[in-house]
C-alpha cells in the first residue's frame, strides 16, 4: 500500500504526461504507415460529415421538407439506430472483400447518399411526408446508413491491419480522436456555407451544407484511392507483420504463441444483437403505431392493437430464447442491470443531435448562439479530445463502479442547469461538465463489462454490451419530437419557447442511472469479489 502512495503522481504531473501522451501520439500517427494514412484522413471528413449531418438534419426535417418535429425526430431514430443495425449485417464485408474495397466502396455510396440529399433540396419536389423531396431525401439517408454500416468496421479493420501489437492501442486512439476532431471542424464549416449562400439556397441555406459535405465526400473517395492504392497496402502489412514477429511472445519451446482474437464470441454477440434489435424494432413499432392512432382517434386503431399484439409475442420470444440458453449474457442479471441501467444517463449523448441544435437555434434566436448553433453544439467533441486523457490520468487508480457513479451523477447534474433558461454561459457550463463526466464513465464502460464477464465469454460480453446504446437512440428519437414542438416551437408558429420543463424532465430521466448504480452498489460489487476469489 505504501509503495501505490508513493507511485501517485501530482495533477500536475499527470496534466503535463497526458499532454506528451497526446504529442506523442500525434507523432505515431506522422509516423504511420503510408496506408494508415489512408484510412486517418478521410476518417476526419467523414467524422466532420456525419455529425455535421446529425447537427443540421432536425432543422432541415423541419424547415425545408417541413415535416412536424415529432416526424423529424423519427427521421433521427431511423438513421442513428439504423447505422448500429447496418452494421450487424455488414461488419464482416471487410473481411472477405478487403478493407481497401470495402472503404472505397463506402465512400461512393456516401457520396451517392449525400448527392441524393443535397437534390432534395436543390430540385423543386414540393415539401411535406408524402412529398418526392422527403422520399429523395429518405434514399439518401438509407444509402448512408447502408454505407456507415459498411464504413466503420472497415475503418477499424483497417487500424488493425496497419499497425502491429505494440501500436494498436495508440492506432484505435487517434482514429477515435480524429473522429472528434472532424466533429468539432463541422461547428465551422456549416454555419459559414450555410450564411454565405442563404439567398443562393433558400430558406436558409441548408442545402449548400450538403452540397459541401457531397464535395467532402469526393475528396475523401479521390484520397482513399490515391493513398490506399495496392502497394501501400502490401507494404504496410509486410512492415507490420516484420514488426509483429518481433515482437511476438514465445512460449518455452520457442514457439510463436498465438493469440485468440475471440471470433466466435464476437459473431455470437453479433447474431444475438441481431435477434434482438429486430425483436426491439417490432416492440417500438407496436407502440408507435398504437400511440399513432390512438392520437388520430381513427378506425387504423385496430392495426396498432395488432402491432401490440405482435410487441407482446416479441417479448414472450426473448424470454423463450433466453430461457434455453442459460450461459447467455443476458442471463446475468448483474450484467443486464449495469448495461441497461446506463440509458437514462446516454440519452443526453443522444440529445446532443436530437434536442441541442434545436435549444440552440430556436430559444437563443435573434443572437449569436443561434446564428452559429452549429458550432455551439459541436463543443463536446473538442473538450472530450483533450479532456478524456487527463481524466484518464488522475482517475488511472480510482475504482472502476465509484467512477462510474461520480461520472453519470457529474454528467446528468448539469443539465438542472439548463432548467434556468437560455442563458450561454450556463450552457457553456453544461458542456463543460457534462464532458467531464463523460470522460470519467464513459472510457470505464467496457473496461467494467471485461472484468464482470466470465472467462472466455469477454467478446460476447462486449458485443452485447453495445445494444442499449442502439435501444437508446431508437427510444430517444420517438419522444424527443414531441418535446421539441411542445418546448420549442417552430417560430413560424408564433409561439414562445420555454425550454425549462423540458430540460428538467431530461435531468430526472439521467439521473435515474447514478441513483440505480448508487442503490445497486453492494449487489454489483459483489461480483467482483466473486469473481476475485
Amino acid at each position: 500500500m505504501a509503495d501505490n502512495h508513493a507511485e501517485r503522481k501530482s495533477a500536475g504531473e499527470v496534466v503535463r504526461d497526458s499532454f506528451r501522451e497526446l504529442g506523442q501520439t500525434l507523432v505515431a500517427f506522422v509516423k504511420a504507415p503510408k496506408a494508415l494514412w489512408g484510412v486517418n484522413i478521410p476518417y476526419v471528413l467523414e467524422g466532420l460529415v456525419y455529425f455535421g449531418i446529425l447537427t443540421i438534419l432536425g432543422k432541415y426535417c423541419s424547415e425545408n421538407v417541413q415535416l412536424t418535429d415529432p416526424q423529424a425526430g423519427w427521421v433521427y431514430s431511423v438513421v442513428t439506430g439504423g447505422i448500429t443495425f447496418a452494421m450487424l449485417f455488414l461488419g464482416g464485408v471487410s473481411d472477405r472483400i478487403g478493407v481497401r474495397k470495402a472503404l472505397t466502396l463506402a465512400f461512393i455510396m456516401f457520396l451517392v447518399g449525400r448527392v441524393l440529399i443535397a437534390l432534395s433540396g436543390t430540385l423543386p419536389l414540393g415539401h411535406g411526408l408524402t412529398s418526392p423531396m422527403f422520399f429523395t431525401m429518405c434514399a439518401g439517408l438509407l444509402i448512408m446508413v447502408v454505407a456507415y454500416g459498411l464504413y466503420q468496421p472497415a475503418a477499424y479493420a483497417g487500424v488493425k491491419r496497419y499497425t502491429n501489437p505494440q501500436t494498436a492501442a495508440m492506432g484505435y486512439a487517434v482514429i477515435y480522436g480524429l473522429m472528434n476532431l472532424g466533429a468539432f471542424f463541422s461547428g465551422f464549416v456549416s454555419p459559414f456555407v450555410r450564411h454565405r449562400f442563404t439567398d443562393t439556397f433558400p430558406p436558409n441555406g441548408l442545402t449548400a451544407v450538403f452540397w459541401t459535405y457531397a464535395g467532402l465526400m469526393a475528396l475523401s473517395l479521390l484520397v482513399t484511392l490515391v493513398i490506399l492504392t495496392r502497394s501501400t497496402d502490401a507494404a504496410a502489412v509486410a512492415r507490420v507483420a516484420a514488426e509483429s514477429k518481433a515482437q511476438a511472445t514465445k512460449d518455452a519451446d520457442g514457439n510463436i504463441v498465438e493469440k485468440s482474437g475471440g471470433v466466435p464470441a464476437l459473431a455470437a454477440a453479433a447474431i444475438n444483437n441481431l435477434l434482438f434489435s429486430v425483436l426491439v424494432l417490432l416492440t417500438l413499432a407496436s407502440l408507435a403505431a398504437g400511440i399513432y392512432s390512438r392520437a388520430a382517434a381513427d378506425v387504423s386503431g385496430i392495426f396498432g392493437w395488432g402491432f401490440a399484439v405482435a410487441g407482446v409475442l416479441a417479448i414472450l420470444t426473448v424470454w423463450e430464447f433466453l430461457r434455453h440458453r442459460p450461459d447467455h449474457p443476458f442471463r446475468d442479471a448483474r450484467f443486464t442491470f449495469f448495461i441497461f441501467v446506463l440509458i437514462p444517463v446516454q440519452t443526453l449523448f443522444a440529445h446532443n443531435w436530437l434536442t441541442l441544435p434545436y435549444y440552440l437555434d430556436r430559444a437563443f434566436r435573434g443572437g449569436i448562439v443561434s446564428q452559429y448553433f452549429e458550432f455551439f453544439g459541436n463543443l463536446n467533441p473538442i473538450i472530450i479530445f483533450f479532456l478524456a486523457p487527463i481524466v484518464a490520468g488522475l482517475t488511472a487508480r480510482a475504482n472502476i463502479y465509484k467512477m462510474m457513479i461520480i461520472g453519470t451523477l457529474v454528467m446528468a447534474l448539469p443539465t438542472f442547469l439548463l432548467t434556468l433558461g437560455p442563458n450561454l454561459w450556463l450552457f457553456l457550463t453544461y458542456v463543460l461538465l457534462m464532458s467531464v463526466g463523460e470522460a470519467m464513465w464513459q472510457p470505464r464502460f467496457l473496461q467494467w463489462i471485461s472484468e464482470i464477464a466470465p472467462e472466455g465469454k469477454t467478446g460476447a460480453y462486449m458485443g452485447i454490451g453495445q445494444f442499449p446504446w442502439f435501444l437508446t437512440k431508437m427510444v430517444t428519437g420517438l419522444y424527443s419530437g414531441f418535446f421539441v414542438a411542445k418546448y420549442l416551437p417552430n417560430p413560424d408558429t408564433g409561439l414562445a419557447t420555454h425550454s425549462e420543463p423540458m430540460w428538467l424532465i431530461y435531468a430526472l430521466i439521467a439521473m435515474i442511472s447514478p441513483v440505480a448504480l448508487i442503490l445497486a452498489k453492494g449487489w454489483m460489487q459483489d461480483s467482483m469479489k466473486q469473481k476475485q476469489s
